[in-house]
């Protein structure tokens, strides 16, 4: 299961806080979720990745997609980070992977 939530809204940027796991048909319900919060609008978005636990292939896919349309990743867990780093170490580079900061 996976909880959306809009945590911060303007008419600039946008802040939503997922919880939970990126996994199967909610890897879609993510993508809708910040289409419809303005990612085609130019508005600034900000996807809070602190209480998502895991995330499968399809979501290290669409987070990644994120990242290029610039949505901005914050909080990944260490877990999230390292899937995060991973995939894009397969993909040959590593220049701007999220980290962790001081979480545990």
């Amino acid at each position: 299961m996976l909880r959306i939530t809009v945590v911060e809204s303007s008419s600039e940027a946008v802040r939503l806080r997922a919880e939970g796991r990126v996994t199967d048909g909610w890897v879609e319900e993510l993508r809708k979720t910040c289409d419809l919060q303005g990612l085609g609008d130019g508005i600034r978005l900000t996807l809070d990745l602190a209480d998502v636990a895991f995330v499968d292939a399809a979501g290290v896919e669409l987070l990644k997609e994120l990242k290029r349309r610039r949505v901005t990743l914050l909080n990944p867990t260490s877990f999230v980070a390292q899937q995060l780093k991973d995939a894009a170490r397969s993909d040959g580079a590593c220049n701007d992977c999220p980290s962790s900061g001081n979480r545990s």
